[in-house]
């Protein structure tokens, strides 16, 4: 659980003393997570010799059916010790929220001495899950995730060692975005690389909607530097059709989660208010910003957001570095300071005289 620790301490430095959405602190180290998937593992060093490496993917559908089964065999007994980490520090998650408190369960893969690797969307995330018993099955499930075509395809595609990649998990308070909406924040213009604008998309119900592409969202763009000026700079409103949205269910596993209609008058409205659209755009640049001066160098930032429908405040789920653009060299990003677009948008908001 390293990397998900790594991101609490580093958001805890960006926010101070703003609350955070609690995450449950028992550790599950790489070193843990290469014994646990030992079977995996094993198997996989049996099918990825050079001659199934060159048949990729032909031979990726039998490999990756049998592999996601493999958190059913026997478990080993470092896991054990692990496991009643996660138990007690759900306990103590009980303890403030109430029994069988619902969370989410994240993974976050990494590759040891590959640091622009990025593995988004690659592995399996699972929420409303509650209890120990199910806490402790979606954790399996995310080790196993690893595992499945798509993880394999990636690594073989872009050379990764299998044995070098490591997944750290996240269980997380769930946040009432069921009752609200959620979306994702980019810290730059994904299509242009313009890197002065904050792309916000959003739309009803839990988040995964967004993330996997089911729905059209809304989206938003704000201007960074007349923000910064305290300005209201949102350059555009897009509204999306948000025709379904995520809710809870009433079972486990992929029943704890189950897809309605949005009604009609829902969907002719933004899921944001302005406010609350200039104050996820502060975030996403202060958060660019610390991951950028860590890294020494522009980082932008891909970040989930939910607002709580029960309380009404918002989140910072999760942040990742943006996949596209921030391994692009630094001369291919547009939108340098001091540029033509940047003079012209700073004076169309700020009601000065372009000339």
């Amino acid at each position: 659980m390293r990397r998900a620790m790594e991101m609490v301490v580093a958001l805890a430095r960006i926010y101070g003393p703003r609350r955070l959405v609690p995450i449950v602190g028992a550790q599950v180290s790489g070193v843990s997570y290469a014994n646990i998937g030992e079977a995996g593992l094993d198997f996989l060093r049996r099918w990825a010799d050079e001659g199934a490496r060159a048949r990729v993917p032909a031979q990726l559908n039998p490999a990756g059916m049998d592999l996601q089964h493999w958190q059913e065999m026997r478990v080993p007994e470092s896991f054990a010790v692990k496991q009643q980490a996660i138990v007690e520090a759900y306990g103590k998650l009980c303890d403030e929220y109430g029994p069988n408190t619902d969370v989410a369960v994240r993974s976050s893969a990494t590759a040891e001495d590959l640091p622009d690797a990025s593995f988004a969307g690659q592995q399996e995330t699972f929420l409303n899950v509650r209890g120990e018993e199910a806490l402790i099955d979606a954790c399996k499930r995310c080790f196993a995730s690893l595992f499945t075509d798509r993880a394999i395809s990636y690594r073989v595609d872009k050379g990764f060692d299998h044995e070098s990649v490591f997944l750290s998990i996240g269980v997380q308070k769930m946040v009432r975005s069921d009752l609200a909406c959620s979306g994702v924040i980019f810290s730059i213009d994904t299509e242009t690389g313009f890197k002065n604008a904050v792309l916000i998309t959003g739309s009803y119900g839990l988040g995964e909607t967004v993330v996997q592409g089911t729905v059209n969202p809304d989206e938003f763009y704000v201007f960074k530097p007349t923000l910064q000026k305290k300005y209201r700079p949102i350059i555009q409103k897009k509204l999306g059709t948000k025709e379904v949205k995520m809710i809870y269910g009433v079972g486990d596993g992929h029943e704890a989660t189950k897809l309605v209609p949005v009604a009609e008058e829902d969907r002719n409205l933004f899921c944001l208010t302005d406010d609350e659209i200039l104050t996820l755009a502060r975030w996403a640049m202060v958060i660019e910003d610390h991951y950028s001066k860590e890294a020494g160098f522009f980082k932008p930032m891909d970040i989930e957001w939910g607002k709580d429908g029960a309380t009404g405040e918002i989140y910072i789920l999760q942040a990742r570095p943006e996949t596209v653009w921030s391994v692009r060299s630094q001369g291919a990003v547009a939108g340098a300071a001091g540029s033509a677009m940047d003079y012209i948008l700073s004076a169309m908001l700020t009601g000065k005289k372009v000339s």
